[in-house]
């Protein structure tokens, strides 16, 4: 992992927001360039893909907003705290719903990557809360910046009603102006006091944000990558259902890959 620290002199008076812009850039670029990421830009999202990621993307929010909400109260984290506005738990727990019915909690699949980035969540959140600060924002303003469009490009590739059924995680209700709350977002985080250490730890830990994203979108390629090729060869039927398909599909992918997938990114 690079160093998030800078040489350049001035860096200690500029915002905390534009220093994590600064430093998690080449992180950025590496997270949009992802296979999956790629596939989703251009329309190629499969509904195994998005199932998937609905999975993956409830585990860590699940974690980062039960911490955010348990230390609501700690100096680093009330500039930040919008439940109301930003919440994504109850939108996830919605799409999930829609695709595999009442029992989904009983039929996500959260693979190995997704498990350890939850883990760095709570673990932060009992050790050093002022650093969800670092997660909060790449997570919620990435989502913010993106939604809409990932929103239309979703609903287009798997012909999803105009309803907005199973597409709850890209709308923001609480939020009427995207641009004006993210202006409001940025200038609350920059207002978080810290000592020097604090700040190079928080810097420090944008980045690894940003790298358990890339390593959750690059295990979700390689699940998916190898459901299909198991698939081909097999030729094993699975029943109709979508939800069953998916199940099946995956679950054998993660039983054989998923301890695998623990030793290759530490």
């Amino acid at each position: 992992m690079k160093s998030a620290r800078s040489n350049d002199p001035e860096d200690s008076g500029r915002d905390l927001s534009e220093e994590i812009k600064s430093v998690t850039k080449d992180c950025h670029v590496r997270a949009e360039s992802t296979q999956l990421m790629l596939d989703y830009q251009k329309g190629r999202i499969t509904l195994p893909q998005y199932q998937l990621l609905l999975c993956s993307l409830y585990e860590i929010y699940k974690a980062l907003e039960e911490e955010l909400d348990r230390n609501s109260s700690h100096p680093g984290v009330v500039p930040i705290y919008f439940p109301q506005e930003l919440s994504r738990l109850g939108s996830l727990e919605k799409d999930l719903e829609h695709f595999f019915g009442p029992g989904w909690r009983k039929k996500i699949v959260i693979p190995a990557a997704t498990q350890r980035y939850a883990q760095r969540l709570r673990q932060i959140g009992r050790e050093s809360p002022v650093l969800l600060v670092a997660h909060a924002y790449t997570r919620y303003l990435g989502d913010l910046s993106g939604g809409q469009v990932l929103g239309k490009i979703t609903q287009k590739s798997l012909g999803l009603s105009g309803g907005g059924e199973g597409l709850s995680f890209f709308t923001f209700p609480g939020v009427q102006s995207p641009n004006r709350f993210k202006q409001l977002y940025r200038s609350r985080m920059n207002s978080v006091e810290l000592t020097g250490p604090e700040r190079a730890a928080l810097l420090l830990e944008a980045v690894a944000a940003f790298e358990l994203n890339i390593q959750v979108f690059d295990d979700l390629q390689k699940m998916l990558t190898l459901t299909t090729d198991t698939s081909n060869q097999t030729k094993v039927k699975v029943p109709a259902s979508p939800v069953m398909q998916f199940t099946v599909g995956i679950c054998a992918a993660l039983a054989t890959v998923g301890m695998g997938m623990y030793a290759s990114y530490r």
